[in-house]
């Protein structure tokens, strides 16, 4: 039903691929759990041979991805990770260079400093909320700028469509997002001019912290085939059942995304006034630097947001101990409302002046609001405000 672009999300992420099983016409598309599959004969087959290459379930899951791009097709991988890998291997080169936001997930920056940096791939992390700062950045070798739009986990922001039209007319300057905060229901970074958008399918498209999973889709056919190709070659695809678990969480994630909003936008407004937080991370609120940004190339605001509390280091993490039904756990995007300490986790490589230069403080917290009650989120943070400051 993928030809069917007037369609709504909601119906898409059910119906985009409507392939049954054919013996029982089961309604969930089945799990293909196996390595290999039989020839009709030498060398011919029904399109798949080895699941290293290609997986029935797996397409289903991709066909879905595809639909909410808006692309003919995505591929998946076994983590976020393993999408940012295998896009590095496939599209660079030894001296080519790279530049990603400063703002940016540490799995990503180690990344770069760990093992790019050793088959001579160079990088610079850039200020991408600035068109003038990346724009000095470019070198005649950038072949690559990786964004991620909104930062984790500050949230701070990257103008999609003006810094694709930047770098686009500066050469030949793939520009690739991290849209896991958002997903393309909520932000649609190809319409936006960017080239590849790359999703952690473990957060919202799963919902549910089951799977491990990543995403990468694009327009360009070239760039896909090579991407499939080098996907085949280290063996980063998706397993069957971790595809079939997301296959089923993707089917509620716009009425999912649309309550991770609501929910978040109460937490964010209710923070925002506590005499014990300093500052709000979220998008959705006036006083957020770029708000103006996020109303213009997002649908909404998402479920994520950081707060940096008044107090120390040590009071944070009481505060966060303290919490009882806000669970303390790493990853986001599921049905609980998750928080975590970003100096402590994500970012524990991180110097501790270019954490606090960045934003990323011993005080700042993290918070994924889940599908739970607005009410009782906000009573659990009292709760422990109180506990840790009276």
């Amino acid at each position: 039903m993928s030809d069917r672009p007037d369609f709504d999300p909601s119906t898409l992420v059910i119906h985009s691929n409507r392939s049954y099983e054919k013996q029982s016409n089961s309604i969930l598309f089945p799990i293909h759990q196996t390595a290999t599959y039989i020839h009709e004969s030498v060398g011919v087959t029904k399109g798949y041979g080895y699941t290293r290459g290609a997986n029935p379930t797996v397409n289903a899951l991709e066909q879905a991805i595809a639909a909410v791009e808006g692309t003919a097709s995505a591929l998946c991988f076994r983590s976020g990770m393993s999408a940012i890998t295998t896009l590095c291997f496939g599209l660079l080169n030894a001296g080519d260079h790279v530049l990603l936001s400063d703002v940016i997930y540490g799995g990503t920056a180690r990344l770069f400093h760990q093992v790019l940096s050793h088959f001579g791939v160079a990088y610079d992390f850039v200020d991408t909320s600035s068109s003038e700062a990346t724009d000095k950045a470019i070198r005649s070798e950038t072949r690559l700028l990786f964004l991620e739009t909104p930062a984790n986990p500050t949230l701070k922001l990257a103008d999609i469509r003006a810094l694709s039209e930047l770098v686009h007319s500066r050469g030949n300057i793939l520009v690739a997002v991290d849209n896991t905060f958002l997903t393309p229901l909520l932000q649609n970074c190809l319409e936006l001019g960017a080239d590849i958008s790359m999703m952690s399918t473990t957060k919202y498209i799963d919902g549910h912290n089951a799977t491990l999973g990543g995403s990468l889709a694009t327009h360009d056919e070239a760039i896909t085939e090579r991407l499939r190709f080098v996907r085949k070659i280290i063996g980063s695809i998706q397993a069957p059942f971790d595809s079939w678990l997301a296959l089923q969480g993707i089917k509620t994630l716009p009425i999912r995304l649309a309550t991770h909003c609501a929910h978040a936008k109460q937490v964010a407004a209710w923070l925002e006034k506590h005499p014990h937080v300093a500052k709000v991370n979220y998008p959705g609120l006036e006083s957020f630097p770029q708000h103006a940004l996020a109303a213009k190339q997002q649908k909404d605001f998402g479920g994520m947001m950081s707060f940096e509390l008044k107090g120390t280091t040590e009071q944070t993490l009481h505060f966060i101990e303290a919490l009882k039904l806000c669970t303390c756990a790493e990853s986001l995007g599921s049905v609980e409302t998750l928080v975590t300490h970003p100096a402590t986790a994500s970012h524990c490589d991180m110097p501790l002046e270019e954490r606090d230069r960045l934003g990323i403080t011993d005080r700042l917290v993290r918070l994924s609001v889940g599908l739970e009650s607005p009410k009782d989120l906000i009573a659990d943070l009292e709760q422990a405000f109180q506990a840790i400051f009276g």
